[in-house]
């Protein structure tokens, strides 16, 4: 399943048609239901050359890793609709996205210390910086105890609870999606991608970094557009980020 998630956002991220990207799940029981353990047994089973297994797995975790890390790699936002159990998997992945919203049925857990292990897929590197608030992020990583969708809110893991199942929390994920496919997607993909600049660096490396980002991208006719439409009280059309022959 990672490995066909990687390729789908990575194909999405090059497309000029494509404006946001929003990512739920096809069961209305959950969004993921964490581990397989049955596999997590195989990869633990000790093994006849254990060096060789460690450089194995190492390359295993890397290429999981680098999948989940395509969301957010991606130059569009992607927005993350939470509903059902969302486990172990789920948190990473969330994470790794622009927006989350959830459903009012959603159970969530940073589990993987209940089956004995540390994530290492996303979640105690991103949540600290998605909630702000480290204290609750170890509580909730060191005791794998489950959370519902107001405490997710409340700490800042999703920004909205809609209420009902996966079919609610799509339709209003879908809606947001057209506000922001209706914005320049110079200035959406600008957005996120000095967003992400920010989050890694300090406030003056940002500030650099924008003028630096802006000096090319003021000049688009996007730019003009949107400012006579604004103006005018009009609406206006955008073309994809890559209509311009190389």
């Amino acid at each position: 399943m990672w490995t066909e998630l990687a390729h789908i956002v990575r194909h999405a991220s090059a497309d000029p048609a494509i404006r946001v990207l929003v990512l739920s799940s096809t069961s209305d029981a959950a969004f993921t239901a964490g581990l397989d353990l049955n596999s997590q047994s195989l990869l633990a089973a000790p093994a006849a050359d254990p060096a060789r297994k460690a450089l194995a797995l190492h390359a295993h975790l890397r290429a999981f890793q680098a999948a989940v890390s395509s969301l957010s790699a991606c130059r569009q936002p992607v927005i993350c609709a939470l509903h059902g159990f969302a486990l172990g998997l789920a948190i990473d992945i969330a994470a790794a996205c622009d927006i989350r919203l959830c459903a009012s049925d959603t159970q969530f857990g940073v589990s993987e210390v209940n089956v004995g292990l540390a994530a290492d897929i996303g979640s105690l590197q991103r949540l600290p910086k998605v909630t702000g608030n480290d204290s609750k992020v170890r509580e909730l990583a060191l005791t794998g105890r489950a959370f519902g969708p107001r405490e997710a809110e409340q700490m800042g893991f999703v920004s909205e609870v809609v209420d009902g199942g996966r079919a609610q929390v799509v339709a209003v994920a879908i809606e947001k999606a057209k506000v922001i496919a209706s914005r320049s997607p110079i200035a959406v993909i600008s957005t996120k991608h000095v967003l992400n600049h920010a989050r890694d660096h300090t406030v003056e490396q940002g500030l650099q970094y924008v003028a630096a980002w802006n000096m090319s991208m003021l000049q688009s006719s996007d730019t003009a557009k949107a400012m006579s439409a604004t103006r005018n009280k009009e609406s206006v059309t955008f073309p994809g980020f890559s209509d311009a022959k190389l």
